[in-house]
């Protein structure tokens, strides 16, 4: 959508963004009546930032087990919320949210195996450890066990960011970046239409592609849709 990011109380005339606070109430007086000023830009990001103290806390207190259910529906809330267009900036494809979207896949497994194996418990773990600080597992720390969940999570994790960069250029035309990206959406299809199952490192290159993509459009940097492109040739 389209908004206008600053706003203007009507109750004590103060200006602040809306882009950076996410709130329509007044930072100075709380008051919810107040006018959009400036011009409109596209907006797609309203989440609060990820917190997963409590939940850690709980782990730590229970078996993992016990805190399944309220963990998937605060990474649920963050994920439906989060977006990668930021008052008309695209924003990259962050560690946050696919470490958040690997964590909502991981569990769903634990859960599945009747007797999980120390490793997953503790890869599951780690994710937990560090998902809201957007810190996630490097590819060779993957367990068999949890390959698809990381090939799912980043597969979707890529189409939300497919959906919200095509938006953008809509906006602000790249004929090459559209080319390009287009090809990338082929490679997530396919990753999704096997539930994820593709080489860790296939998927992270997927992300590395992404980020490519974004840093051209970004900085005009042609180097990076050249590395962009020869990644993807690389998994074809």
């Amino acid at each position: 959508m389209e908004i206008r990011g600053r706003r203007r109380c009507k109750s004590c005339e103060r200006e602040w963004s809306y882009y950076d606070t996410g709130e329509v109430a007044c930072p100075a007086c709380g008051s919810m009546q107040s006018v959009g000023v400036g011009g409109r830009a596209r907006h797609t990001d309203s989440a609060d930032p990820l917190d997963l103290s409590a939940h850690r806390t709980a782990a730590n207190d229970d078996a993992l087990s016990a805190v399944v259910d309220d963990l998937k529906s605060d990474l649920r809330t963050y994920l439906r919320a989060r977006g990668f267009v930021h008052g008309g900036e695209l924003r990259e494809l962050d560690d946050t949210y696919l470490a958040a979207r690997e964590l909502l896949h991981a569990v769903d497994v634990l859960v599945r195996v009747r007797d999980p194996d120390e490793d997953t418990e503790l890869y599951v773990l780690s994710l937990l450890r560090g998902a809201d600080a957007g810190e996630r597992p490097e590819p060779e720390a993957v367990p068999q066990a949890m390959t698809a969940a990381r090939g799912l999570a980043y597969a979707e994790s890529l189409a939300a960011y497919r959906r919200d960069f095509a938006t953008w250029l809509d906006d602000n035309p790249h004929p090459e970046a559209a080319k390009t990206l287009s090809t990338l959406s082929e490679h997530v299809k396919r990753a999704e239409a096997l539930h994820g199952d593709v080489p860790v490192e296939q998927a992270e290159s997927l992300v590395r592609v992404a980020r490519e993509l974004t840093r051209y459009v970004r900085d005009d940097d042609e180097s990076a849709l050249a590395a962009a492109r020869d990644r993807l040739s690389r998994l074809a």
